[in-house]
């Protein structure tokens, strides 16, 4: 007898779990297919630290056939859904079109960098939210401050080690704080080899504290790290144009830099709003059991999904890994449900609060809604952050452990290169290069026909 089959659509904190608790429950009731454009789970939280040299990039992502028996993992980018005919249309990573049929459908595919109607942004800036980013942020760090060492003029030491951040929540603040460590550190080896250069983080941000989403003894314990760092923390303040060689402020005060970092939030997969069902800023509309209503075969969960917050009655459950993780659970159960095992569950969770991994041994956290902050903090944070990864956690404790008693290693890969990852792209995770037509070199896309040299 023939198993329905159940299409994952996206393999983030939400479509990770929904494959993992349906892979452990479903004992071969269920043809189980994930559709991703990679074959890992990136655990998101942690990709600060790969930009910043203390993690490998692989520490941060999870084997998907590895840690998921009994899951079948379709390599593609999804790209459509009919739901008359229940089919799904992808990509795959060879140009190939391809399509799922299912009987139950699970999109879980995300969200993307939201981009703002800024003259200059979407031509020089870059986004944080894939590996090929964080790599390439890597390396762009490290050769930023070795051509201001080497460089014919103070201006253009200057504007090479000057770094902005747009966008004060999680993901910039945290980059700030590691960056700033970072760059410091490599500016110290360049200073004994007689090549002194003095780094500059800026963080920018239109709220008025940086953590706005936070308690405001988070948000204090944060900005007084930064600024201990030597980050100049703007607030109520942000990218008014970008150019070239730098940026304008909305204040009108300009800033010489080769880096800017667009975090400025973000915004549901547009895979979604392609569906054709109703959404909610871009969200799909499901009810409490993360089902969408007329469908009974379609679920919704992580970014993609407007789920009710039955804690707090009139608003949706944030756009975070920890609802998203969440979200996950609910679905399969929901899931295995539909297909005649067990009982149907609401989503409910209560909020258990929030880390914030500052670098070094500094964090801010407030588990159970403790505050904390400094060591302990730091302690918290990092020992939530290998419980909450699916794997590779010795290796991660290991990476963190060798930090702190060797010097990082700070030299340019040059494995991605900049716009091959364009900041309006619907896939982060995947950086794209293209072949000339008439030369037939490869070059590193920017998503608009144009591109860099590649090789």
């Amino acid at each position: 007898m023939s198993r329905s089959r159940v299409v994952i659509v996206g393999a983030g904190f939400a479509g990770y779990q929904t494959a993992r608790t349906l892979a452990r429950k479903a004992r071969d009731k269920l043809d189980i297919v994930l559709l991703n454009p990679t074959d890992y789970f990136l655990y998101l939280p942690l990709l600060p630290q790969v930009a910043a040299g203390i993690l490998e990039p692989r520490r941060v992502t999870v084997s998907l056939t590895g840690t998921l028996p009994g899951v079948r993992l379709v390599l593609g980018e999804a790209h459509g859904v009919d739901l008359d005919t229940r089919r799904v249309r992808y990509t795959d990573p060879e140009d190939n079109e391809g399509e799922l049929d299912y009987d139950t459908l699970v999109l879980s595919v995300g969200s993307v960098s939201r981009l703002l109607p800024i003259p200059g942004v979407a031509e020089h800036a870059r986004g944080f939210r894939g590996l090929p980013e964080a790599l390439y942020l890597r390396d762009h760090i490290v050769r930023q401050l070795e051509l201001a060492a080497g460089a014919k003029d103070e201006a253009e030491a200057r504007a090479r080690s000057n770094f902005v951040v747009v966008g004060a929540g999680y993901t910039g603040t945290e980059l700030a704080a590691h960056g700033a460590m970072f760059a410091d550190s490599l500016a110290k080896r360049n200073a004994r080899a007689g090549r002194a250069v003095k780094p500059r983080w800026t963080l920018l941000d239109i709220a008025p504290r940086v953590l706005p989403e936070l308690d405001e003894r988070l948000s204090r314990t944060a900005d007084r790290v930064l600024r201990q760092r030597g980050v100049d923390v703007r607030m109520e303040t942000s990218v008014k144009e970008a150019h070239h060689n730098g940026v304008v402020l909305t204040d009108n005060s300009e800033v010489d830099t080769r880096t800017l970092i667009w975090c400025v939030g973000v915004r549901p997969d547009p895979l979604v709003a392609d569906v054709g069902l109703p959404t909610e800023r871009g969200r799909v509309c499901v009810d409490e059991f993360l089902n969408v209503p007329g469908h009974p075969e379609v679920f919704a969960c992580g970014d993609a999904a407007a789920v009710p917050d039955l804690t707090k009655p009139g608003s949706y459950t944030p756009m975070t890994a920890q609802h998203a993780w969440r979200h996950g659970k609910t679905a399969a159960r929901n899931v295995l449900a539909h297909h005649g095992v067990g009982e149907r569950q609401p989503y409910v969770h209560h909020d258990k609060g929030f880390v914030v991994d500052l670098g070094g041994f500094q964090a801010a956290a407030n588990p159970m809604h403790v505050a904390m902050s400094g060591p302990l903090a730091g302690a918290v944070t990092r020992g939530y952050h290998l419980l909450a990864m699916p794997s590779n956690r010795v290796r991660v404790a290991a990476d963190w452990i060798l930090e702190a008693v060797q010097p990082r290693q700070a030299v340019q890969l040059g494995m991605v290169r900049s716009g091959s990852v364009p900041i309006d792209t619907a896939s982060p995770e995947l950086a794209r290069v293209f072949r000339d037509q008439q030369s037939g070199r490869q070059v590193a896309g920017d998503g608009a026909g144009r591109g860099r040299d590649a090789a």
